[in-house]
């Protein structure tokens, strides 16, 4: 494993030229094989007004600590220059975010400083293509205070095939808490917090071009946006599966089961409640 270090976090937006060049020069055919590499970031505090302008967009509060979120959010600067940087074998465009799991260990204030690192997981067959992870790790000096797992598809012809489920798991009691109209705009004001510039995000006429009949929200905006409407425990894991896009504008309902300490939560169209994201929160 090759460790690369960074004095503060790369800018996100500094990858974009390698990404568009993807749609020009195609990947290599042939095995796919990660990067055996690491970033970290050594030492760093939070740009107390990029977490004020995060929190407002994501409807998290200001109370002096850091969502455990809004680390994975900044990993993602990390996870741009890994895929542009290295020998990545995907084309950047045309990645599908389907999963994403944080564990945030213990509460962590703004002022404290922090060491962020990122590598790669597992490659994974996919009855869709194949799937991939990303590790971040958020320490104070030797302490891990957070983790986060982001799983990609990247969409190609598989002959892998997903097991059949034995059983069926129970659907759980969700009751309505509460129904949201999205903006057209929010993806773009939640690309200005995070750096992701996604053109499926940023207009109807963008998104088009890549399929998709409007704007359509990001994944990490709408789990935010459901952490922030629940009471989270001291340390506890969000496990999320993005289901089907969240075009913009938008109305939503936002549903939660309770399980004893545990929650789990749905976004789905108040149109024709279809899922958009199926989650829950655990307490450790």
């Amino acid at each position: 494993m090759h460790t690369r270090h960074f004095s503060q976090l790369p800018k996100p937006y500094l990858a974009y030229p390698k990404v568009i060049q993807g749609l020009i020069f195609k990947k290599a055919k042939g095995e796919k094989v990660l990067p055996q590499v690491e970033y970290v970031v050594d030492s760093f505090k939070i740009d107390h007004q990029h977490l004020k302008a995060y929190n407002e967009v994501c409807s998290f509060k200001n109370n002096s600590y850091i969502p455990a979120i809004y680390l994975a959010v900044l990993s993602q600067s990390l996870q741009m220059h890994m895929m542009t940087k290295e020998a990545f074998p995907f084309a950047v465009l045309g990645l599908v975010h389907i999963r994403n799991q944080i564990k945030q260990v213990r509460k962590v204030g703004v002022n404290e400083l922090l060491t962020l690192s990122c590598r790669f997981g597992e490659l994974q067959p996919h009855d869709k293509g194949m799937q991939f992870d990303f590790i971040t790790t958020a320490k104070v000096g030797k302490e891990i205070v957070m983790q986060g797992t982001t799983t990609y598809l990247a969409r190609q012809k598989s002959t892998a095939k997903v097991a059949a489920k034995t059983a069926e798991s129970a659907v759980p009691a969700y009751e309505v808490q509460a129904e949201w109209d999205i903006s057209e705009n929010i993806g773009r004001r939640y690309a200005l917090t995070s750096g992701d510039f996604n053109l499926i995000h940023l207009h109807a006429l963008t998104a088009k071009a890549f399929g998709f009949k409007q704007a359509i929200a990001h994944g990490m905006w709408s789990k935010a946006r459901a952490l922030a409407s629940m009471t989270l425990p001291e340390s506890y894991e969000a496990d999320v599966w993005f289901k089907l896009p969240i075009y913009l504008p938008s109305k939503v309902e936002f549903l939660t089961a309770q399980v004893a300490q545990d929650t789990d939560f749905l976004i789905r169209s108040s149109k024709n409640q279809k899922p958009h994201v199926v989650g829950s929160v655990k307490a450790l």
